[in-house]
C-alpha cells in the first residue's frame, strides 16, 4: 500500500504538495518534521510535513521526498493552528508564514555544485573565453558553486555559459544541500583518568619539577576542583594559569590532560536572583493588578492603560512571577529592539537566568537555539522577550502574553508577507493556549480602546506616576512668531536654548526629537529648482551630511554629493528641511561643551549598537541625546529633566487618517521621557500652529477627548474602529500596463462591494525599486462578512490571473491596514 505527505513548501503557493514515502518513511514521520523535498526541475526544499494518508494526488505523479531531517517534529500542533489562521485571516499563504516563523538557518535549500565530467572529451579551441575560464578552474578544483563561477568570471548572468558547457558536455550540475544551523562547541579540559590515583599523580608531579609552567598549570586545575566550579574551560585554565596555549597543548600531547568539547548557547544570560523579590506596588498599582486579574475571570484581554513613568512593569512582573510559580511560560513583546536591552536587565535581577531573547538583530545561529529551547520547555526559556516574530515561537505551555506600547505601529508587519498585526495575533495565540493577555500603554490606540468601549477587552488604569511625580510641565512654542521677531538660532527657539542651558547648568540630561533622520530631506538649486531624485524610486535623495552622500531611504540607491547644480551648472545649492543630523551638527555649535550622543537608524545598524548608546546615556556619558521615533518608546532614563520638540508640524500635516492619533500618541511618549525622578520635567514643543487641538490635547493630557473625536470622525468616513479596511497594493514595472490592470480589478471589485472600494490611486511615492504602485481601498462594515469578502476579493483575483498580459501584474492583501 503506497504512503504518501502533504507538505507545506517555503514559497507563496496556495496548496500544499504531495510526495511519496515509503512503509519506513511513514513509520517515523509525523506533522511538524522537517522533510527536503526535490520541487520543480533540480531544487530541493525544506518542507514541513503537514499530514500522512494513503490518497495518490490525481494532478500529477507524486515525487519521492529527498530525506528526513528531524527525529521529533520542531513545530507543536498549536503553532500550526495559529499559522493557518494568519495565513487565512491576513490573506497570504501558510508558506509565507512558515518562511516568516522559522529561523532561515532551518531552512535548508539546495545549492547548484558544477562538477567537470570525468569522460568528457573537450577541444579547448572551441570553448569561448569566458567557458575556458570555467573549464580551467574545474581542473585546479573538484567542483564549484554558482557564486564561484560568478566570483570568477566577474558578472551576474552566468546561466547562459553554464548551459553552453552542458551542451558541450564538459560540465554536469548536481543539487546539494546544507544543514544552515551549526551547534557552538565549547573546549573543555580535565585531567587524564590514568592521573586519578594518587601514586600516579605524585609520580608525575615529580617528573614536571622541571617544567615550572606546566606544574603551574595542574595546580590551577586541582585549585579549580577544589572550588567545585564544574567543567573547565581550555580559555579559562590560560587566562587562570597565566601560561600561553602550547604549554596546555604540551600537556595533551603528554597524554596528561584531555580535551572533550559540549554544546553551548550562544547567548547567554547570567543574572543573580534578587532574594527579596518585585518590590511592593503602591495602592494605585495595586488596583490594577486587580482589574486586570478580574479581565482574566471574565476571559477577557486586558488594557493596562498608566501614564507615561506609573510603573507598568511593576504589575506586568508581578503577573510574570505568578505565571513563572505555575511552570508557564510568558511572552513580553516590544515594539522596538532598543527597548529589550534596558528591559533584559531589569528583568534579570527578579527571574536571573529564565530569560531568552528573540528578535531580528541576533544571529540566525542564535534565534536556532532559541528555538530550540522553547521548544524543549528549558527553564532558560520560560521568559521570551522580543519584538513581533518572538510570537511565532513553538510555545506549547503558554501561559502570559504582555504587549507593552500596544498602540504602536511597528507591531505591524508591512514587508513582506505576512502582513500581520502582532497586537490582534497575540490574542488569538492566547485563545488557542487557553492563556492570558495584557495590552499595557500610556496612549492606547483607538481600536483597543474601541473593544474597552464594547466591553470586549477588561480595562485597569494607573492615573498617577509612580511616587506621585508630576506629569511634566508642557509648553508650546510658535515658531511663526520666533521667527519673524528674529529670535532663532538655526531650528532653535529663544525659550528652548534658554531651557537647555539651564538643564545642563543643573547637571542633568536633555532629549531632543526630530522624526526624520539625514541631515536634511531636501538638497535643491536655488538657481533653477532642480532636486537630486532617486533613479529608481519617485522620492527626493536625503542629504547625509557624515557620509557627505545623498542617499534615498526606500531602495538604498546612493550617490555623493554634487557641488554644482546636475542640471543648470550652477553652484547655489542649498538645503530645505532638516533631520536628526543638523539638529546634532547645531548643538555642537550653540553647546560646544555639551557631550552629545544620536539615536536614530544610521547610528544603530549594528547588533549591540542599541545597548552601547542607551547604556552612554544611563551613565550620563552624553548630555543632549537626538533621536527619532526609536526615542518615544518606553525607555526609562532617570536623569532626563527637559525634552526638546524641535517640529510637531510634520507628524500633523500627514496624509493619513491616523495621523491625529499618532501625533498625539508620539507626542505624549516623548513628553513622558522627561522627569521620571523627583523633580518636575520640562516639554517644549515647537510648533508653526501651537493652536491646533491635538497639540492642546497633548498639553493637557486629555486622552478622552482625543479618543471621542477620532472615533466621531472615522465613523462619518467609514474608517476603523466603526469599519475594516483591506489595502489592495498592485506593482508591476511598466506605468500603462499596472494603469490598466488597477482600473480592471477595481471594476471588479465594484461589482461586488460598489461605494465602498476606493480608487486605484497612486500613493505619495508612486514609484519604488523601478516598481510603479497603485492602491485600493475596501472599506467592509461592521454588518459585512470578512471571510465573504475574501472570498469575493479572490474571486475577482482568479479572473484577472487568467487575463495573460496581467498575469505579471504583483497583487499585495493588506487586512486591517494601518
Amino acid at each position: 500500500m503506497p504512503y504518501f505527505v502533504d507538505v507545506i513548501l517555503p514559497i507563496p503557493l496556495e496548496q500544499y504538495f504531495t510526495y511519496r514515502i515509503n512503509e519506513a518513511e511513514a513509520a517515523v514521520l509525523t506533522t511538524g518534521i522537517r522533510v527536503a523535498v526535490p520541487f520543480g526541475k533540480s531544487k530541493i526544499y525544506t518542507a514541513l510535513a503537514f499530514r500522512l494518508h494513503q490518497n495518490p494526488p490525481e494532478v500529477y505523479e507524486a515525487k519521492a521526498i529527498h530525506e528526513i531531517l528531524d527525529e521529533e517534529p520542531i513545530v507543536t500542533a498549536i503553532q500550526l493552528k495559529h499559522w493557518h489562521w494568519i495565513a487565512q485571516y491576513y490573506m497570504c499563504t501558510i508558506g509565507e508564514v512558515f518562511r516568516a516563523a522559522i529561523p532561515s538557518a532551518l531552512l535548508l535549500e539546495s545549492e547548484t555544485v558544477i562538477l567537470k565530467k570525468e569522460q568528457a572529451i573537450v577541444e579547448e579551441k572551441t570553448l569561448s573565453d569566458d567557458e575556458f575560464l570555467v573549464f580551467e578552474a574545474l581542473q585546479h578544483q573538484s567542483s564549484l558553486s554558482v557564486s564561484d563561477v560568478g566570483a570568477i568570471l566577474e558578472r551576474k548572468r552566468i546561466l547562459p555559459i553554464l548551459n553552453t558547457l552542458i551542451v558541450k558536455g564538459v560540465i554536469s550540475l548536481k543539487e546539494e544541500i546544507y544543514e544552515g544551523y551549526r551547534p557552538k562547541m565549547v573546549r573543555y579540559v580535565r585531567l587524564a583518568a590514568h592521573y586519578h590515583k594518587e601514586e600516579n599523580l605524585v609520580a608525575l608531579l615529580d617528573t614536571l619539577k622541571r617544567a615550572p609552567k606546566q606544574s603551574q598549570v595542574l595546580l590551577h586545575i586541582f585549585q579549580w576542583k577544589a572550588e567545585n566550579k564544574g567543567a573547565l574551560q581550555i580559555k579559562e585554565l590560560e587566562k587562570r594559569s597565566g601560561v600561553s596555549a602550547a604549554v596546555v597543548k604540551a600537556l595533551v600531547e603528554k597524554e596528561i590532560l584531555e580535551v572533550y568539547e559540549q554544546q553551548t548557547d550562544r547567548v547567554n544570560f547570567e543574572g543573580e536572583e534578587l532574594s527579596s523579590g518585585i518590590r511592593e506596588l503602591n495602592s494605585y498599582q495595586e488596583k490594577a493588578l486587580e482589574a486586570i486579574k478580574n479581565s482574566f475571570n471574565q476571559n477577557k484581554p486586558s488594557l493596562l492603560f498608566g501614564v507615561t513613568s506609573s510603573g507598568k512593569t511593576e504589575v506586568y512582573l508581578k503577573l510574570i512571577e505568578e505565571k513563572l510559580a505555575l511552570g508557564k511560560q510568558i511572552v513580553y513583546l516590544l515594539p522596538e529592539i532598543a527597548l529589550t536591552t534596558q528591559l533584559i536587565k531589569r528583568l534579570q535581577v527578579f527571574f536571573g537566568t529564565k530569560i531568552s531573547v528573540y528578535h531580528s538583530k541576533y544571529s540566525l545561529q542564535e534565534r536556532v537555539e532559541v528555538w530550540n529551547n522553547v521548544l524543549q520547555k528549558k527553564s532558560k526559556a520560560q521568559i521570551v522577550i522580543g519584538a513581533r516574530s518572538a510570537l511565532l515561537l513553538p510555545y506549547s505551555d503558554l501561559g502570559l502574553i504582555i504587549v507593552d506600547e500596544e498602540h504602536e505601529n511597528s507591531f505591524k508587519q508591512y514587508d513582506p508577507a505576512p502582513r500581520y498585526h502582532a497586537r490582534d495575533a497575540a490574542v488569538v495565540l492566547t485563545n488557542l493556549h487557553k492563556a492570558k493577555i495584557v495590552l499595557g500603554s500610556a496612549t492606547p490606540s483607538v481600536e483597543s480602546f474601541y473593544n474597552v468601549q464594547q466591553s470586549k477587552y477588561g480595562l485597569a488604569t494607573i492615573t498617577r506616576r509612580y511616587g506621585d511625580v508630576l506629569m511634566p510641565d508642557m509648553e508650546l512654542v510658535d515658531l511663526k512668531e520666533q521667527t519673524r521677531k528674529k529670535r532663532m538660532k538655526g531650528h532653535f527657539s529663544e525659550r528652548l536654548l534658554v531651557a537647555i542651558n539651564d538643564a545642563l547648568e543643573e547637571k542633568e540630561q536633555v532629549i531632543l526629537f526630530q522624526n526624520r533622520r539625514g541631515y536634511a530631506p531636501i538638497m535643491e538649486c536655488t538657481t533653477c529648482g532642480h532636486t537630486p531624485q532617486c533613479p529608481n524610486c519617485d522620492v527626493s535623495l536625503t542629504y547625509h551630511q557624515h557620509r557627505n552622500q545623498l542617499r534615498c531611504h526606500y531602495c538604498g540607491y546612493h550617490m555623493a554629493v554634487q557641488l554644482t547644480c546636475m542640471a543648470c551648472g550652477g553652484a547655489t545649492i542649498d538645503t530645505k528641511g532638516f533631520g536628526t543630523e543638523q539638529v546634532e551638527k547645531e548643538l555642537k555649535t550653540l553647546f560646544p561643551e555639551a557631550r552629545l550622543g544620536r539615536m536614530d537608524l544610521d547610528t544603530t545598524r549594528g547588533k549591540h549598537a542599541y545597548e552601547k548608546i542607551i547604556t552612554a546615556f544611563e551613565a550620563q556619558e552624553f548630555d543632549i541625546l537626538v533621536g527619532t521615533q526609536m526615542l518615544t518608546k518606553g525607555l526609562d532614563f532617570r536623569n532626563v529633566s527637559l525634552v526638546g520638540i524641535m517640529n510637531a508640524d510634520s507628524l500633523l500635516n500627514f496624509p493619513d487618517y491616523r495621523a491625529h492619533e499618532r501625533s498625539f500618541q508620539l507626542l505624549t511618549q516623548v513628553a513622558g521621557r522627561a522627569g521620571r525622578t523627583q523633580k518636575r520635567g520640562k516639554v517644549i514643543i515647537q510648533s508653526y500652529n501651537p493652536y491646533h487641538q491635538i497639540l492642546r490635547q497633548v498639553t493637557d493630557h486629555n486622552y478622552d477627548e482625543m479618543y471621542q473625536e477620532q472615533v466621531y470622525e472615522r465613523e462619518q468616513f467609514k474608517y476603523p474602529p466603526a469599519n475594516r479596511l483591506i489595502k489592495i497594493s498592485l506593482k508591476h514595472k511598466n506605468y500603462n500596463t499596472l494603469n490598466e490592470a488597477a482600473e480592471w480589478f477595481s471594476k471588479g471589485l465594484r461589482n461586488f462591494f460598489k461605494a465602498n472600494v476606493l480608487g486605484p490611486e497612486y500613493p505619495p511615492v508612486a514609484r519604488i525599486r523601478n516598481q510603479y504602485i497603485k492602491h485600493i481601498l475596501i472599506k467592509i462594515p461592521k454588518e459585512q462578512s470578512l471571510p465573504k469578502t475574501k472570498d469575493c476579493i479572490k474571486r475577482v483575483q482568479k479572473s484577472f490571473n487568467a487575463i495573460s498580459q496581467y498575469r505579471s501584474v504583483r497583487i499585495i492583501y493588506d487586512v486591517d491596514h494601518i
